[in-house]
């Protein structure tokens, strides 16, 4: 599937497989390599060029139910690039080098050092924090309705 994807220009950000034997559930989650939001359109192309795939080999059987969507905007931060792309944007990090071990914050920058990468972060205090990407547990874009 990753080349179906990859060959449309999208990044295959994630696949999960679930339901049952008799019914397969892929959860694909694509993103744009452009670093613009996933469309409606987006996933139509994608689901498509996926179903095609399928549909000619044996990877799952007749009855499968496919779902191709964008990461979400509360997406997942998984590596240096993705950090990169987020800077000035709020996210939640789970990691012992917060106070508390999850903070709310705003990413500010990513900075290499010879031990490796090293997202600098300012909590709502404006307290700024130097955290590893190692130390870095779980981290998602945060969301808030603007009313």
């Amino acid at each position: 599937m990753r080349s179906e994807v990859e060959g449309l220009g999208y990044e295959l950000f994630e696949l999960r497989q679930g339901g049952s034997k008799g019914r397969p559930v892929l959860d694909v989650r694509i993103d744009r390599r452009d670093g613009e939001k996933v469309t409606v359109d987006d996933c139509a192309k994608a689901s498509r060029a996926i179903e095609a795939r399928l549909d000619a080999g044996d990877v799952v059987g007749d009855r499968y139910v496919l779902e191709v969507s964008s990461p979400g905007v509360e997406r997942p931060l998984r590596n240096a690039a993705e950090w990169r792309r987020y800077v000035g944007r709020r996210a939640t990090v789970k990691s012992e080098r917060l106070p508390g071990g999850r903070a709310e914050v705003e990413i500010l920058a990513v900075d290499g050092e010879p031990d490796g990468e090293v997202v600098v972060l300012r909590d709502e205090r404006g307290v700024e924090h130097r955290v590893p990407l190692t130390a870095v547990k779980e981290a998602r874009l945060a969301f808030h309705w603007q009313r």
